[in-house]
């Protein structure tokens, strides 16, 4: 235990550091540390300067940012302990440390400094509540759901609260205008800085703030934007909103900000245009759209990440998405050893190289990929734990089936039972459906898979087949096959039971082809509104919701209702 000397000896150097120390502009610096692969130097600089409410949330952040990657429970413990703890110094009543000393150093702007520090405190016990919830949710368990939801309606209240008293510290901060009018050239200045001094905070500061609360803000209205009605209901019930188009310009503002949170913003909008449009389909059929944005931020953010595997992942997906494998395989190899020293960031590399692999179908590259997640990622072993061996495409396809699809039953049944190499084919040509992945494949691998399904005549898939079929004919442009084959798998009762999500699937598929003309857009709604009311308790039900939600809004939008 430290004596009074050495004690005494602690705060003075923390004063010091404290009178030197731009502890935001220093949280910037550390997020971007991390995020250009430095992830020992950042953990080890918010460590050292922990005393502060910015900097302990930086060091919360990475602990969080591990648990999410790994699902390792230590690991979610520690990430709730550092959230805990950096919450509670945040709401606590004295001071602290470090506004104290600013108090006693800068007297003349220790009004700015308390408004600026309440609204810092406020906005980061918010991002606290939003990550333990998450980290609650994880867990699967009812009461954490319960739990989840009432943290996130606390959050939420204190995110609008924010918003909007930096919003009104803004509009309070700008000149008038009357005074514009009347001098436009001379009192814009002046009566900016009048009007901050007498507020007691600057437009800079404010600027930064507004960036800090726009990441949760705009992240709370973007995902609940995706959620399905049936849900929705719940959530308003816990007062949230949900606009797509401010949450993703809140993103937008925050990404551009001075704040630490800035490089976190621009991950999410690259996480949102190159992840969540293409798998939800939130822009229809069209898998361009999102990816000029996510191309644009990538390359106007090179010169401050220029080494960075989580930017370099990000480029590797719009090569995915534009169709260009080899220069996505690259880029993915690329990023794997660039995380060398962050394994989690490695597994999501290694996952994205067996997708690539599947979609050029490389079976042996795709299950080299699993099998090393496999052994190096503690939350995938159970998924290969009952794995005794047998002919290399059927463990191909378990693999795949494991680690891609949430349908453990049918991969289990795929362990039992033997199935032929086009059975197996079958089965990876379902998981690329289920994951909007179809659409990246090349015209030659797509013939590759319409020839082998056009081979197959096993009657309990016989449904399935005619939706894969459909899709393959969508995706080379052949409305007229697409449709007939999508019809087919409407009409096929008997493989119901095995495969109980085809029918709702290609009812969906059939509405957004009709969509496309204008003549067709009401029959197209019927069958969307059929597909949504029609089904319920099959597999992938909430995924095929989502996108049916996207489809009929973007219709209001065009045809008002």
């Amino acid at each position: 235990m430290a004596g009074p000397e050495q004690q005494q000896q602690h705060q003075h150097q923390e004063e010091k550091d404290a009178e030197r120390m731009d502890d935001a502009e220093m949280a910037l610096q550390g997020i971007n540390m991390l995020l250009n692969n430095g992830f020992k130097e950042s953990d080890e600089l918010f460590k050292r300067y922990r005393w502060s409410p910015l900097m302990s949330f930086g060091a919360s952040f990475v602990s969080f940012l591990n648990a999410m990657m790994t699902f390792e429970e230590e690991k979610m413990q520690t990430a709730c302990d550092d959230l805990r703890t950096t919450e509670k110094l945040c709401e606590s009543d004295s001071a602290g440390v470090l506004e104290t000393i600013r108090n006693k150093i800068k007297k003349s702007v220790s009004v700015r400094v308390v408004v600026v520090d309440r609204l810092q405190r406020q906005i980061i016990v918010a991002d606290c509540q939003v990550y333990l919830a998450v980290l609650s949710f994880v867990k699967q368990e009812l009461s954490a759901y319960i739990k989840g939801g009432w943290i996130l309606r606390k959050a939420w209240k204190m995110y609008n609260k924010c918003h909007s008293d930096i919003s009104q510290l803004q509009e309070a901060c700008q000149p008038s205008a009357a005074a514009a009018a009347a001098n436009q050239e001379s009192m814009s200045a002046d009566n900016a800085n009048h009007n901050a001094v007498e507020n007691g905070v600057t437009a800079e500061a404010l600027d930064r703030l507004k960036g800090s609360v726009s990441f949760g803000y705009g992240l709370f209205h973007l995902c609940i934007s995706m959620v399905p009605p049936h849900l929705l209901k719940i959530i308003n019930l816990l007062g949230f909103p949900g606009d797509r188009l401010q949450g993703l310009s809140s993103l937008m503002y925050a990404s551009e900000s001075k704040d630490m949170k800035a490089p976190l913003a621009t991950l999410a909008l690259l996480w949102y245009h190159t992840v969540v449009l293409p798998f939800f389909a939130l822009e229809g059929s069209d898998t361009d759209a999102g990816l000029m944005e996510a191309k644009t931020i990538l390359q106007r953010k090179s010169v401050v990440y220029p080494n960075s595997s989580l930017f370099m992942f990000f480029k590797g997906r719009v090569q995915r998405l534009e169709c260009h494998i080899n220069s996505a395989l690259a880029c993915f190899h690329d990023a794997l050893e660039l995380a060398s020293d962050q394994r989690e960031i490695q597994h999501v590399c290694l996952y994205e190289i067996g997708w690539c692999s599947m979609i050029e179908m490389n079976f042996d590259d795709a299950y080299r990929a699993f099998e090393r997640l496999k052994d190096e990622s503690r939350w995938s072993q159970c998924y290969y734990a009952y794995l005794t061996g047998g002919e290399l495409i059927k463990v191909q396809c378990v693999l795949l089936f494991k680690h891609t699809t949430d349908d453990t039953h049918k991969a289990d049944r795929l362990r039992k039972m033997s199935p032929t190499r086009e059975l197996c084919i079958l089965g990876v040509i379902e998981v690329l459906y289920l994951w909007k992945a179809l659409q990246n494949c090349s015209s030659s691998k797509l013939q590759i898979m319409n020839q082998v399904l056009q081979r197959l005549d096993e009657t309990s898939c016989r449904g399935l087949k005619h939706l894969l079929l459909g899709a393959i004919h969508k995706c080379h442009g052949n409305v007229r096959d697409a449709v007939q084959s999508f019809q087919m798998a409407v009409g096929d009762e008997y493989g119901r039971q095995i495969n109980s999500y085809v029918q709702p699937y290609a009812v969906y598929e059939l509405g957004c082809i009709l969509l496309a003309k204008p003549e067709t857009v009401g029959k197209g709604r019927s069958f969307l509104l059929q597909a949504k009311e029609d089904f319920t308790g099959y597999d992938f039900e909430n995924r095929l919701h989502v996108r049916i939600h996207s489809a009929l809004a973007s219709l209001k939008e065009v045809v008002p209702q």
